[in-house]
């Protein structure tokens, strides 16, 4: 649909857009960390430590949300040769792969003092890992590769092949015996994280997908801001 509409005219808008998105996400994460830092109570197992889910949750779930997209929108531009379905997929790679990263890192933190080790080889821990290797190649694919049709249909394929892992990344805890205790919170059955931890979670969960809606559009404008020093007006 977007290739109806000239460079300039879609530029116009998302050029705009983030810095209303800023100030929103200022102030979403900054109600977010008051929640998560003083107001939430503290597990009764884990003590303070809990906190960093609030971190750590949301930068995995919308990681893997993140890379799904990209595998929808990358099976669009392969069968539909859209090329705007591919350079937003492009665009969301980096906001992806930096949230995958912050998912692992804070995992480890949180294992240190909850499971006594930084690193375990957890099924979960290793499927997220490889998630970041299949951001990694698709980022790189990108890179490497100077025509735009060989290196659409590369990340296409890669993009493709990697959300196999992202269902193993969710059902992990229940195919197999790991280190990570089961969801806490369910779509299609009862939540049973107490009210006091979801309220937070969910605001700190809406502050990290305006931080990921801000590096894409940031990304999103460097690529229309290439095509237009080609002297191109249209997708």
């Amino acid at each position: 649909m977007f290739n109806i509409f000239k460079i300039n005219k879609i530029f116009e808008i998302t050029s705009k857009a983030p810095k209303y998105i800023f100030i929103i996400f200022i102030i979403v994460l900054s109600i977010g960390l008051a929640e998560a830092l003083f107001l939430s109570p503290e597990d009764y197992i884990q003590s303070h430590s809990v906190r960093i889910m609030y971190v750590h949750v949301p930068s995995a779930w919308i990681a893997l949300g993140i890379f799904s997209l990209i595998a929808c929108l990358s099976i669009i531009s392969f069968i539909f040769k859209n090329k705007n379905f591919s350079l937003i997929a492009k665009s969301l790679a980096p906001p992806g792969f930096v949230l995958n990263i912050i998912a692992l890192v804070t995992g480890s933190i949180w294992g240190k003092p909850t499971w006594g080790t930084w690193w375990a080889w957890d099924a979960r821990i290793t499927s997220m890992l490889i998630l970041v290797l299949f951001y990694s190649m698709y980022i790189l694919a990108w890179r490497i590769f100077d025509k735009k049709e060989q290196a659409n249909k590369i990340t296409s394929i890669i993009a493709i092949v990697g959300v196999i892992n992202v269902p193993i990344i969710k059902f992990s805890v229940d195919w197999w015996s790991t280190l990570h205790q089961e969801s806490s919170v369910k779509v299609f059955s009862e939540t049973s994280i107490h009210s006091s931890m979801l309220v937070p979670l969910l605001i700190m969960t809406a502050a990290f997908s305006l931080f990921a809606l801000l590096i894409f559009l940031m990304k999103y404008n460097t690529e229309l801001i290439k095509i237009k020093n080609k002297g191109l007006d249209r997708l």
